[in-house]
């Protein structure tokens, strides 16, 4: 039964937003991004709808060029007839708390199609990459029908591993200047990425970067390629052979060998074949039975957090937790009693045992 504090939203606003209508696609958004009354509800009554959307995460360091690689992979989906949804996830501004660089206005080019629906969220201090609500806008954009939901994230480096429970696909972005790809593994982003797309390709570095990539996504099976340690032999052969000998492994294993792509997002160069490419992992991840076992890990991982949600509003809106932990904060601040102490008596007043 969902919480009484989420009183049902207007029958008026579903009905316009299974009519189709973006006012009021735009205003369920609000509603669950700002956490209003009803916001529970309205993703209650919509959830027999998701499922249809192949969820795509673009994530990668500040610079690389997610927003332009996103407004022309958008253009790629448009060519086959396919609806895109972004969401586009800005640093919060620190006065208003609204998103800081706005992504609508680097993909103007894009803001006029009426198959192309844009979102920009701000952060609001959230670390993973993500906003707190941006899995959740992601489901509306779904069960309002688009067949692709493209998730862009912050881009604040090493927090972004969070994209990976939240998309079907996972693309990581990198650029030759953003430091040899050792800074990749750093960032834990080799285990987050289906596909890798070195952009801003034109550069100088691109092709280094490749071959390290791959080198290194070959390294990480455990083997290194034959020839890798002999002299005279040039990184471009010894790519050769990595990339030779992760295909293998996948075709022998049914798994899915993570490509690396180069593409020029402002000219358009790769988006085709990253546009395929994300097709191919689609097709993979329905024959493998991988999607299933990811959007139940996304689904079980979202019951957690309205679990979480709910306890806090019944431990410090609905129930006693401020006023008890403002009555403590004297005994606390002079030792007499511990935080642990305190959290025993909030626990307590919720009728919960405290461990």
């Amino acid at each position: 039964m969902i919480s009484q504090t989420n009183a049902a939203p207007p029958d008026e606003l579903l009905e316009r937003f299974r009519a189709g209508q973006r006012t009021a696609l735009a205003r369920a958004i609000s509603i669950v991004e700002d956490g209003r009354a009803g916001f529970e509800r309205i993703l209650h009554q919509l959830h027999t709808d998701l499922g249809r959307a192949h969820r795509i995460g673009v994530t990668g360091p500040p610079g690389a060029g997610k927003s332009t690689l996103t407004s022309k992979l958008a253009l790629e989906f448009r060519k086959a007839e396919e609806k895109v949804g972004i969401v586009a996830v800005d640093p919060s501004s620190p006065f208003t708390g609204g998103a800081l660089l706005g992504d609508r206005i680097r993909m103007n080019n894009i803001s006029t199609d009426p198959g192309i629906f844009i979102r920009s969220m701000a952060s609001r201090g959230h670390l993973g990459g993500l906003a707190t609500t941006t899995k959740e806008v992601a489901d509306l954009l779904d069960a309002y029908g688009y067949d692709r939901v493209v998730l862009e994230t912050v881009g604040v480096g090493q927090s972004e591993l969070e994209i990976a429970g939240t998309a079907d696909t996972s693309v990581v972005v990198l650029v030759p200047e953003s430091g040899d790809s050792i800074q990749a593994m750093k960032a834990g982003l080799m285990e987050v990425a289906d596909i890798f797309v070195i952009n801003k390709a034109d550069r100088p570095g691109a092709d280094r970067l490749a071959q390290e990539l791959e080198l290194m996504l070959h390294m990480r099976l455990g083997e290194a390629p034959s020839n890798a340690g002999h002299h005279g032999v040039s990184l471009k052969s010894v790519q050769k052979a990595a990339r030779e000998g992760l295909r293998s492994r996948a075709d022998e294993s049914g798994g899915w060998a993570i490509p690396v792509l180069k593409t020029v997002a402002q000219s358009g160069e790769g988006l085709q074949e990253l546009a395929r490419t994300l097709d191919l992992h689609r097709v993979y991840l329905q024959g493998s039975g991988e999607l299933s076992r990811r959007r139940q890990a996304r689904l079980a991982e979202r019951v957690r957090a309205v679990v979480e949600r709910r306890l806090q509003r019944l431990a410090w809106r609905m129930g006693p937790g401020e006023q008890i932990l403002a009555d403590s904060l004297q005994s606390l601040e002079s030792g007499e009693v511990s935080p642990y102490a305190v959290a025993d008596r909030i626990v307590t007043e919720l009728g919960v045992e405290p461990r």
